[in-house]
């Protein structure tokens, strides 16, 4: 199912499908804060970080499949399938935007 996605919400699954720290981190602002698997990420260079070791330790591809939102935050759900423990998996992305930045990111199961 194709759904349409914020363009910058668009832009971080299109730049996470490349694997591409630079483009991943350009994306939010100087602040932003990312928090997947328990850690917090804030900053670019620490999302940079965060993008480089996930794309180093795992192949993966990955597919949204619904949108909504849920306590003022545009929540994506993703269907997750690679070479990582418990694959596949449905994760629920959820994003603040700040402008065409993204100001916050969580990813649960």
């Amino acid at each position: 199912m194709t759904i349409k996605l914020p363009k910058a919400i668009q832009a971080y699954f299109d730049a996470d499908r490349k694997g591409s720290p630079d483009t991943v981190a350009a994306l939010f602002t100087s602040s932003g804060r990312v928090k997947d698997k328990g850690e917090a990420y804030r900053g670019r260079d620490a999302i940079r970080q965060w993008v480089a070791d996930e794309s180093g330790q795992y192949s993966y591809s990955v597919e949204p499949f619904f949108i909504g939102t849920e306590n003022d935050k545009t929540q994506v759900t993703a269907h997750l399938v690679g070479t990582f423990p418990g694959s596949p998996i449905d994760l629920r992305y959820f994003f603040v935007l700040s402008g065409d930045k993204i100001a916050e990111l969580e990813i649960t199961a």
